[in-house]
């Protein structure tokens, strides 16, 4: 179970990435590009993976970690359920994430 407090140091400790506001939500950006973004009230990120990536952290549990609702999981969102997944696991796809963002660039 990981906190949002938890969540945004964790998202935080990469170079150059920041955080500010996406609408009701939390984003976290390297060079102006969300690699994720945190619901607070729900407690789950969206994270920004290829689609290879995005299947592979897929297929360990749908109810930690799924395709975004809609056309934005056609495009790599990957829901994270906060109250569900491993801390190690999480780490995993915040990097994964955050390099997607910066090799893109």
């Amino acid at each position: 179970m990981i906190d949002n407090a938890t969540f945004r140091r964790m998202a935080l400790a990469f170079p150059d990435a920041v955080e500010m506001p996406h609408f009701e939500k939390r984003s976290f950006r390297v060079k102006k590009k969300i690699f994720a973004t945190l619901n607070e009230r729900e407690r789950s990120a969206v994270v920004k993976l290829s689609k290879v990536d995005q299947s592979a952290f897929c297929s360990f549990d749908a109810l930690v970690i799924s395709p975004a609702p809609g056309l934005w999981g056609g495009h790599g969102w990957t829901t994270i359920n906060l109250k569900l997944v491993r801390s190690s696991t999480l780490k995993d796809a915040l990097t994964t994430a955050y390099n997607t963002v910066v090799k893109n660039k």
